[in-house]
């Protein structure tokens, strides 16, 4: 599928870089090698001895959908490929600091994208063996990466604005091929010394909580969920969000007591296991509604078995009381 138009790719070298299937790997596990080939535009990887470019930073700085590509998580990173693009930045700080430059523009707008892309930066002067694995010809080279397969993008150095645009219309192009997927946020680690980022996309519904208005943190989690209902820990969030709203003003002596005497009432036995969850009795919670499935049916079932759910969604599907409570579900359900 090609992504743009032949004119915004920039020329190619003799010995153009063309990877439509799938990456080989068997240079990682080489003794790492600068990669050879002709130059292109911009500065070639493999330059005249002695011949190196003033030094640059790297490109840096914390983005929630960018990562730091090295030898390590290199093979994660591609497989990140099967729910969204990637979109893999080479460049070389010593050798031609504009491609550093780039790579951190990628970074910068990859949050604008919310997910549509996933930024790899690829310092290759640190990690030769990748730029060696891709048969990278030049730098700079930006490397587009759909379902574990690299097509080139872009070869030149091009201003912030019109790589906004360039991206815009990328996403466009996905959205009409039917590719939709978004990749989850990554946690943005903070310096040494310094307080961890907030992923901004959450800092509206995370300050509400801090302030008390939760009302408003549900606004803002479910509004995060709308956008995308593939977005996990936004779904946690607002289940969550939910069960403090449940249980706002909730007298944990009375609700014990209502449930105690009332162990079929449907109300009576979700707001005990809110407040067991929130008490931090996670199997109690979940053994409470198990039972209350078990020993319904019809339309109290079913409320009981999606309040359930709701709370599975708080603690987090990878959990493993999650996965424990999912199948004593399913035994009371069938």
């Amino acid at each position: 599928m090609g992504l743009l138009p032949a004119h915004k790719m920039g020329a190619m070298t003799q010995q153009p870089f063309s990877r439509p299937g799938a990456i080989d790997l068997g240079a990682l596990k080489r003794p790492a090698q600068p990669p050879t080939g002709a130059p292109a535009t911009g500065s070639p990887l493999g330059g005249p001895s002695g011949q190196r470019g003033a030094a640059a930073p790297a490109a840096g700085g914390g983005s929630a959908y960018s990562v730091e590509v090295g030898r390590d998580n290199f093979q994660t990173t591609l497989e990140a490929s099967m729910t969204a693009p990637v979109l893999l930045a080479f460049y070389s700080p010593t050798r031609m600091p504009e491609s550093a430059t780039l790579a951190q523009d990628l970074r910068t707008l990859s949050d604008e994208f919310e997910g549509r892309f996933l930024v790899g930066v690829v310092d290759i002067d640190a990690a030769p063996e990748i730029a060696q694995a891709m048969q990278i010809p030049s730098i700079p080279l930006v490397v587009a990466v759909i379902d574990g397969r690299p097509q080139p993008l872009l070869q030149d150095i091009v201003p912030l604005g019109e790589l906004r645009t360039m991206l815009t219309q990328v996403a466009q192009q996905l959205t009409a091929s039917g590719l939709t997927g978004r990749h989850q946020p990554r946690r943005v680690e903070a310096p040494e010394g310094e307080e961890e980022a907030v992923d901004p996309r959450y800092a509206a519904a995370q300050e509400a909580l801090g302030d008390g208005d939760i009302d408003k943190a549900v606004a803002e989690y479910q509004k995060l969920v709308d956008a995308n209902p593939a977005d996990s820990e936004a779904a946690a969030g607002l289940a969550m969000a939910k069960v403090l709203q449940r249980t706002r003003g909730a007298d944990l002596t009375a609700a014990r007591a209502a449930a105690a005497a009332n162990p079929d009432d449907v109300d009576a036995q979700t707001l005990c296991a809110d407040l067991d969850l929130l008490g931090g009795h996670v199997e109690d919670a979940f053994n409470r509604l198990v039972g209350l499935v078990a020993r319904t049916a019809g339309d109290e079932r079913n409320q009981a078995r999606e309040h359930l759910i709701g709370l599975f969604g708080a603690v987090g599907n990878d959990d493993p009381r999650v996965l424990q409570g999912r199948r004593a579900l399913a035994s009371a359900l069938f």
